[in-house]
């Protein structure tokens, strides 16, 4: 019998693969005409990069420091070159070829669906599981906002976990290949967290199937799986080798590490930094976003708890009716409903968009944990329900508290509803693996009753339950409506609260009884294949396209074609203002620009045209995050003049022409800025950072310098008292990893340079005259050097040595998995198998019958 070709094997996924691309295009449509989304983090990350991509387009090179954003830092965390990635860029240029937007979504697509090949669904329910993570509304909320590496990570994720089932089902070969391969994208993806929740995910799996293996008495299977894993996990790890060097030696230094501050600091509010000196977020910071226990209903029924946190309502909801009763506008009464109604009432600050799943699917998941009876529903079940337990966050804090204290790295996250768009990708397996199950075993509708009618009380009677009787169980309310709506509405405000209640339950039972249809037509679809009325022709199509609908409908909700503009639009990410354009006429060196008329550190707006004393970024530097938290705003003035920042940007007063608007934003110069650097003339040594802080909030950092007794032999025995008098010092050359300065001391004296202190003598090296000077850190973040008496050229340079060894390790690593994707390649593609792959203990391809009279029966495991 002639074996079939590699094309006749691959035909079938070769067309649902085409289909899952066909489907990404369709959503996002508007990509064809030259559209795309605004992505507001992915404009935020542009306008830090601006500076680092201005330098590049000069010098043929990138900075490795920029001072576009906190007076400074590594540019590696915002924009670095990386020259060895072979693997990732070669994956990403073909990615790159396919529309934009919708390529994101079919890569997860794309990855989610080889997992359930590999375990062992057919073409029809692969292509089911991938478009329910693809399309799973928290992804979709998260494409909008610009989280493209977090759905890269998704997507990849699901890619490595069918490299590890492959290594521990015996296909080590394939296993290795495939794991280095997605492991290597997963790490270029960079989006850390994603990657933690997945890990323990995986060691979930790991410890299931190991367990299933040993019980089994293949004990070596296990071993050379796990060595298979290693040595595949170390190759991808290589291969973004530099990443993760300079990554773990940042983030030391970050909020996200140890802080030298005790409980003896506080800021002007009065919280203590003692949560910090423990290592990682403050817990309360990292637990600000934590999804409600309650509000995990959201997965089966998406508006149960209001949606997106503005807007979703019509001008049939009463909030519009209650705004036009009282004379607001029709226009203006719509276009609050429809944008900014505070629909949502869970726990959150603020949110684009529940957390639903698909009800449909959810109804197949449980199912399934009825239908499979081998291990592998334990790992569904228990990794779906861990990334629940973590979303909750502070609302299951004797668990998460634990963790997140004694579990190593958790507590460098924050925004612990992540694990949700995991708990996707886990609800999706299930739901095609329960479907699966069910067709191979040919299972019959007695044998489904009781599973059946379980999965549809637990599912579509909770629907039932609470489109008929929510108000009783819930109250629709927050304790921030009353002030949200008086800001809005004065003393009308509990009336639109009232109205603003009904409008919520309406979206509940709405929704609830959505969800209750849409489970009724998949459980009839599911009962009339198994009765034999439908043939899998029909039943496998339905299927798949109540899951769409279901999925698609509610994504529209929150990303729909309205949302995409032109790329010239997206392009031009900031206008500048009339301010910003007064700034760019001073072309003097090294100077910053402090920007009043918003939340300076949680923008990067100024950064985008100016060098910044703020800026977004969630890897900041600790000790600058502590100087603004704690120092800033009791010592203001004398701060902003030793950051350099030459020019304050403040809100325009009342146009005289028309008193009820005001002028742009304007450009304030700052007289008494202390530049580039400076000679001091009092030198105050301290004990420790307590101490320092102290000091800095009633420091003049012009005439003194505060400095950590650490740093007593880089003064070389200066005095704690300097004449400076005629002494000079002036910046002669800008780039952001290399300054020059042209110093002329009278004395002896201390220099202090408005720059940020960073890894001295190691990754900042400094010169005098050509000759490695050591320097040291001054008024907790800035840097120092002792400068000896006559004229001098003093330069800093970026440079740090792990970056170098990074290149060599990615070098080396990506060779080697090249090589080894290329042997493995050439290998499987000599010796045809089937489809598909050795049995396995936790595969669910042969469970054991669901009733009495059939138990003994024969099953063929594929």
């Amino acid at each position: 019998m002639n074996q079939p070709t590699l094309f006749h094997r691959l035909r079938p996924h070769l067309i649902a693969v085409l289909g899952l691309l066909v489907l990404a295009i369709i959503y996002f449509s508007p990509v064809l005409s030259g559209k795309t989304l605004s992505m507001s983090d992915v404009q935020q990350s542009m306008a830090s990069a601006q500076e680092i991509r201005d330098f590049a387009k000069q010098t043929g090179e990138k900075p490795l420091w920029t001072d576009a954003v906190f007076s400074g830092m590594p540019a590696y965390m915002i924009d670095f070159n990386y020259p060895y990635i072979f693997v990732y860029k070669a994956v990403m240029g073909v990615v790159s070829l396919l529309p934009n937007t919708a390529s994101v979504v079919f890569v997860v697509m794309l990855c989610a669906y080889l997992l359930l090949v590999v375990l062992g669904c057919n073409p029809w329910l692969s292509s089911l599981g991938a478009a329910a993570y693809g399309f799973g509304t928290l992804g979709i909320v998260s494409l909008e906002a610009g989280h493209i590496s977090k759905l890269y990570a998704m997507g990849f994720g699901a890619g490595l976990l069918a490299g590890v089932i492959l290594a521990l089902r015996g296909r080590y070969w394939l296993g290795a290949a495939v794991t280095g391969l997605f492991l290597s994208l997963e790490f270029g993806a960079n989006h850390i967290q994603i990657t933690y929740y997945l890990f323990l995910t995986i060691g979930l799996y790991v410890l299931i199937e190991g367990i299933a293996l040993i019980r089994g008495g293949k004990t070596k299977q296990l071993a050379l799986g796990l060595a298979t894993l290693a040595v595949a996990g170390a190759l991808a790890a290589g291969s973004f080798g530099k990443r993760l060097l300079v990554l773990n030696q940042y983030t030391k230094e970050t909020i996200r590490g140890t802080s030298e501050l005790t409980a003896k600091t506080t800021n002007p509010d009065g919280k203590s930094a003692s949560s910090e000196s423990k290592g990682g977020l403050d817990k309360d910071y990292a637990f600000t976003y934590s999804y409600g226990k309650a509000e995990t209903l959201t997965l089966l029924i998406p508006n149960a708890f209001g949606g997106a946190s503005g807007g979703g309502l019509g001008t049939d909801s009463e909030f519009y009716k209650a705004m036009t009763s009282r004379g607001v506008d029709p226009a203006a009464a719509k276009q609050m409903a429809e944008l900014g109604a505070p629909t949502y009432w869970g726990d959150q600050p603020m949110v684009g968009g529940p957390a639903y799943a698909g009800a449909a699917l959810i109804f197949l998941f449980v199912l399934s944990m009825f239908v499979i009876r081998t291990p592998i529903r334990w790992w569904l079940l228990s990794a779906t329900v861990f990334m629940i337990m973590l979303a909750w966050g502070k609302n299951l804090l004797a668990f998460n508290g634990f963790l997140f204290d004694f579990l190593p790295y958790l507590n460098k996250f924050r925004a612990m509803t992540m694990a949700l768009c995991l708990a996707q990708l886990f609800l999706g397996v299930g739901a095609a693996l329960g479907i699966q199950t069910i067709v191979d075993q040919k299972l019959t509708f007695a044998q489904l009753r009781q599973p059946l009618l379980i999965s549809f009380g637990l599912t579509g009677g909770l629907a039932l339950i609470l489109a008929l009787l929510g108000s009783a169980f819930f109250s629709f309310q927050t304790p921030v409506d009353l002030d949200r709506l008086a800001s809005y509405f004065g003393e009308a405000a509990k009336d639109f609260q009232t109205a603003l209640i009904s409008d919520r339950q309406s979206m509940l039972r709405s929704d609830a009884f959505r969800s209750l249809i849409l489970i009724l037509i998949t459980a009839g679809a599911l009962w009339a294949f198994v009765t034999g009325k439908i043939k899998s022709g029909i039943f496998y199509p339905v299927l798949l396209a109540v899951v769409i609908f279901d999925l698609f409908s509610v994504d529209k909700r929150f990303l729909n074609n309205a949302d995409f503009i032109t790329k010239t639009q997206a392009n031009q990410i900031f206008e500048p203002t009339a301010a910003d354009q007064q700034i760019l006429q001073d072309k003097s060196l090294g100077y910053r620009v402090f920007d009043q008329t918003g939340s300076f550190m949680e923008t990067n707006r100024t950064s985008y045209f100016h060098r910044s004393i703020g800026g977004y970024n969630t890897t900041r530097l600790r000790r600058y995050n502590e100087l603004i938290n704690y120092a800033f705003q009791r010592n203001t003035h004398p701060i902003l003049n030793m950051l350099n920042a030459k020019y304050v940007i403040q809100q325009g007063q009342p146009d005289p022409a028309n008193p009820q608007q005001q002028t742009g934003p304007v450009a304030l110069p700052n007289p008494e800025v202390m530049g580039a650097a400076w000679f001091v003339g009092t030198v105050q040594q301290v004990g420790n950072a307590d101490e320092e802080m102290a000091a800095m909030k009633t420091l003049n950092p012009r005439d003194s310098a505060v400095v950590d007794k650490r740093f007593a032999a880089e003064l070389g025995g200066l005095p704690g008292t300097l004449d400076h008098t005629g002494s000079t010092i002036q910046l002669t050359s800008y780039r952001p990893d290399k300054l020059i300065y042209q110093a002329n001391a009278v004395k002896d004296g201390l220099v202090v340079f408005s720059e940020v202190y960073y890894r001295g003598h190691e990754d900042w090296q400094a010169f005098i005259d050509g000759k490695p000077a050591p320097h040291l850190r001054a008024d907790y973040v800035l840097r120092a050097m002792k400068v000896p008496a006559g004229k001098h050229t003093i330069e800093f340079r970026f440079d740090p040595p792990l970056a170098h060894t990074g290149d060599t390790i990615d070098l080396i690593c990506n060779v080697l998995l090249i090589a080894l994707i290329g042997f493995v390649g050439f290998r499987e593609g000599r010796s045809p198998r089937s489809e598909s792959t050795p049995a396995s203990p936790i595969v669910p391809v042969a469970p054991d019958v669901l009733k009495p009279e059939t138990k003994g029966a024969k099953v063929k495991t594929r």
